[in-house]
């Protein structure tokens, strides 16, 4: 029995279904087809110059998968082209992503940006812990490079527990920190490290509190945390 294809995420869905030589009717011409995740790797490898190990990642397939779901797409264009075949895009077995945005003002730009989450995808939860989070998703708005920080360790601990998360986000190459709420110890360990720091992001998924920074809504939170709870228990 055949493997199941894995399902591939791409980010749009072509409006132009068919190409064909000029001056020729449809019904005259040869067909060949490539699928709409064929189209979204030839966009990245060959449009947005992605190295197949980043294209990979944005798909979420492995490197060979991709490797030969590009090999594929571009010999089927290649015979379109000079053997004078219609083309048409269509089929797959594909999720359509929505895109991140990223127009980010250059005062806010930071390559790098850790949310504190509840399992390892955009879609799951912001934990509102940041020394006892299950972990980090990770995405450097440079490349769109994805990644999870693991956080279990910090999670067993007694005591301390913020102060290892932030040795291990600031590890990590992390600019900047998305969470619910950052400890005093934990708070002057990242700033004290250069990574700024926005809080109060709670009930809400990795994807809306990445959407919420990128649009600029929400500001770094600028005094210690230690001041933050002196002023509530005063």
């Amino acid at each position: 029995m055949a493997r199941p294809t894995h399902c591939r995420y791409v980010t749009q869905v072509p409006q132009i279904e068919y190409f064909k030589p000029c001056g020729i009717p449809l019904r005259e011409l040869q067909e060949v087809a490539i699928s709409i995740e064929g189209i979204e790797a030839l966009r990245l490898a060959d449009e947005e110059g992605l190295t197949a190990s980043d294209a990979a990642h944005f798909m979420r397939i492995s490197r060979h998968t991709f490797g030969r779901l590009l090999t594929k797409t571009r010999k089927t264009v290649a015979d379109a082209l000079i053997n004078g075949k219609a083309l048409r895009i269509e089929g797959g077995t594909y999720k359509l992503l929505a895109p991140i945005p990223l127009s980010i003002s250059k005062e806010r730009k930071m390559p790098i940006i850790a949310v504190s989450s509840d399992g390892p995808s955009i879609d799951d939860m912001v934990d509102p812990r940041f020394g006892r989070a299950g972990g980090f998703f990770v995405l450097n708005t440079e490349t769109m490079e994805e990644s999870y920080i693991d956080n279990g360790e910090s999670q067993c601990r007694s005591q301390g527990a913020g102060i290892e998360t932030a040795e291990r986000v600031c590890a990590a190459g992390v600019t900047a920190v998305l969470s619910g709420f950052v400890g005093p110890k934990a708070f002057t360990a990242l700033t004290s490290a250069g990574i700024k720091i926005y809080q109060d992001l709670e009930d809400m998924s990795v994807r809306e509190a990445i959407e919420k920074f990128t649009s600029g809504s929400i500001s770094p939170a600028e005094a210690s945390n230690k001041d933050r709870l002196d002023g509530m228990n005063s």
